[in-house]
């Protein structure tokens, strides 16, 4: 029997459109999100990076029990055609099965080799109100911490070395200490 394959339109798709193929096992060997209407490759992910968002995930679901739910490598339906899958998102209690969240208190991408395309995210986490956006930069052993969203940017970015302690901007009293997120260093 033969089956009949749909081709993909021209152009942009939409997150109604990409959701359709994810549910048709159009893309099961596909490692890729969907980026600002584009399908875009994923990095594999070396120990390194598996490392730091093994560490994160830890961390913050002990820290958080039940005021948050902690998700890892999970879709995230942002604006702009977009639905990323962040290493980490920090989302309001739910369970999701009516749609991926929209909004997130903490978003956390580990750059290995993607830190431009990381950079250029936060863009659309900004646009997606997400109060607080961390690129974990291992190539410089250093979390890059975006804050206040506007419609299209965070009004600031810090950067916090191995020894700094940061606290979740949503919830203050869960402190986060560098050190205990980046791989050990090699002496």
């Amino acid at each position: 029997m033969a089956v009949a394959y749909e081709q993909p339109k021209p152009g942009p798709l939409t997150r109604a459109e990409y959701e359709a193929l994810v549910r048709r096992g159009a893309l099961d060997d596909a490692h890729v999100e969907l980026l600002y209407g584009r399908l875009v490759s994923m990095s594999p992910q070396g120990e390194p990076h598996t490392y730091s968002v093994s560490q994160l995930m830890t961390l913050l679901v002990r820290a958080l029990g039940d005021r948050a739910r902690v998700r890892v490598q999970a879709p995230f339906a942002a604006p702009d055609a977009s639905e990323p899958e962040p290493d980490v998102a920090v989302v309001d209690p739910g369970d999701y099965l009516d749609g991926h969240p929209r909004t997130a208190r903490l978003i956390v991408e580990v750059a290995e080799t993607s830190l431009a395309r990381d950079r250029a995210k936060a863009r659309l986490y900004a646009s997606a109100g997400v109060a607080e956006y961390w690129i974990v930069n291992l190539a410089e052993q250093l979390i890059e911490v975006h804050r206040g969203p506007r419609a299209d940017d965070y009004a600031t970015v810090t950067r916090h070395g191995r020894d700094d302690v940061l606290h979740l901007f949503s919830f203050g009293d869960i402190p986060v200490r560098v050190g205990d997120v980046l791989p050990p260093e090699k002496l």
